[in-house]
């Protein structure tokens, strides 16, 4: 998949309104992705994206800093956070809100099902704890509830 088609999907499946908040929601979303899931996964997931997309997950992995066995850790295990804290990270950089940051997520957690190997989605889903999982679609289907479902259970 090219960037572009990537991009043009999310833009269509969180409704954005242009490609700019499309590619911000992408970039948003793989850089917080990329500090809640160990490095080595993130790596794993870069590998099978496209340039542009694959840059902001090596970014924030590179940039982890502290001792030898801080980064280690990291590459092992990735920082812990739930729900909250993923999509108001989102949200800031995207520039959003966070039922905003629930549509652009789940729009790119749907893309990515296509995109990279259903190995690596598993293995990404394994990897998220249950909030933060119930944005991918292997979750969402489980349960049987769509996007609806998350933005209700979000904001009440």
């Amino acid at each position: 998949m090219r960037y572009d088609q990537l991009a043009g999907q999310v833009q269509a499946r969180a409704q954005l309104p242009d490609r700019q908040s499309a590619e911000r929601a992408v970039r948003a979303t793989l850089e917080t992705l990329a500090e809640r899931v160990p490095d080595g996964l993130a790596d794993h997931l870069a590998a099978q994206l496209p340039g542009e997309a694959a840059e902001a997950l090596r970014r924030v992995a590179a940039s982890h800093e502290g001792s030898p066995e801080e980064r280690a850790y990291r590459r092992n295990h990735g920082e812990r956070f739930d729900l909250t804290v993923f999509l108001g990270r989102i949200a800031w950089r995207a520039g959003t809100d966070e039922e905003e940051a629930i549509r652009e997520a789940t729009a790119l957690f749907e893309v990515l099902d296509s995109a990279v190997s259903p190995e690596l989605m598993e293995k990404l889903y394994e990897s998220l704890p249950g909030d933060i999982r119930g944005l991918l679609p292997e979750e969402r289907a489980a349960r049987g509830e769509g996007l609806e479902g998350l933005e209700g259970a979000e904001s009440g």
